[in-house]
C-alpha cells in the first residue's frame, strides 16, 4: 500500500484542479480533484489527510462543504486550505471558525502553496499523542482524535481539538495568545489574537458543562483548569 499522502482539491476551475493536481503529484502527493462540492461528497472523503477547498462554488460553497465535513466524525478530523479569490479579514475568521488549518488567497505561487501543504500534513503529523484526562467523565481519544464527554465524542474541529490538547497539556499553564498562535498555527499563516477567542468560545460552548475547565486569565490568556468541574 502506498504511503503517499492522500489530498483532494475541490474548485469548480478545472485548469486550477489540473494545475494544483500536476504540481502536488510532483511533489510526492498523490491528488484527487472534484468540480464541485456536490461531487467531493460523492467520493469517500474520510480517506484523504488533507482537502483544499475553493470557497466560491455554484450551489454548494467551500465553506458550506466545510460545515457538512465537521459535523461527521469521520471526516471532522480532516486538515483543511481554503483556496479562494476571497481575501477579506471576516472571510478568513469564517474559514478559522470552521476549522481551517490554513487560508491561501488567488492569485497565488505554487511554491505557496507547496510550502502550505507541507506545513499543514507536518503539524498533522506532529500532533503528540495526548492521553491526559480531564476528569473521569472527560478525555482525549487520540487515536480517533476525539474529545470524549461520558465516553460520547462531541463534534469538534481539528483546531478545536488541537486547541483542547494543547491546553490540556499542561493543566493550569497559562498559554499567551501568541503562544498558541506559535504552536497550533505556527508560523505559517496571519491570524490575529481574536480568531484565538472565537476558537475558544466556540470550544467551551461545545465543551457543555465541561467548558469551565478551559479558563481564559484576562491579559494573560489561556489554561486548563482540571478542577472547574460540575457539581
Amino acid at each position: 500500500m502506498s504511503d503517499k499522502k492522500r489530498i483532494l482539491v475541490v474548485d469548480d476551475e478545472e485548469d486550477i484542479c489540473e494545475i494544483l493536481q500536476f504540481n502536488l503529484e510532483a511533489e510526492g502527493y498523490s491528488v484527487d480533484t472534484a468540480h464541485s462540492a456536490e461531487d467531493a461528497l460523492q467520493l469517500n472523503i474520510a480517506q484523504y489527510d488533507l482537502l483544499l477547498l475553493d470557497v466560491m462554488m455554484d450551489k454548494m460553497s467551500g465553506f458550506q462543504l466545510a460545515r457538512q465535513l465537521q459535523s461527521d466524525p469521520q471526516t471532522a478530523g480532516i486538515p483543511i486550505i481554503f483556496v479562494t479569490a476571497k481575501s477579506t479579514e471576516n472571510d478568513s475568521l469564517t474559514g478559522f471558525s470552521l476549522g481551517a488549518d490554513d487560508y491561501i488567497s488567488k492569485p497565488f505561487s505554487l511554491q505557496q502553496v507547496a510550502a502550505r501543504v507541507r506545513a499543514v500534513l507536518r503539524r498533522t503529523n506532529q500532533q503528540s499523542p495526548t492521553t491526559t484526562p480531564a476528569t473521569a467523565s472527560l478525555s482525549v481519544d487520540d487515536i480517533s482524535k476525539q474529545i470524549l464527554i461520558d465516553n460520547q465524542p462531541i463534534q469538534l474541529t481539528r483546531k478545536e481539538y488541537d486547541l483542547f490538547c494543547l491546553l490540556a497539556s499542561a493543566p493550569r499553564r497559562i498559554f499567551s495568545r501568541e503562544d498558541i498562535i506559535d504552536r497550533v498555527w505556527p508560523n505559517d499563516i496571519c491570524i490575529t489574537a481574536h480568531t484565538i477567542d472565537v476558537h475558544m468560545s466556540r470550544l467551551k460552548k461545545k465543551l457543555g458543562r465541561y467548558g469551565r475547565t478551559v479558563v481564559n486569565r484576562q491579559g494573560f490568556g489561556y489554561y486548563y483548569n482540571p478542577d472547574e468541574t460540575p457539581q
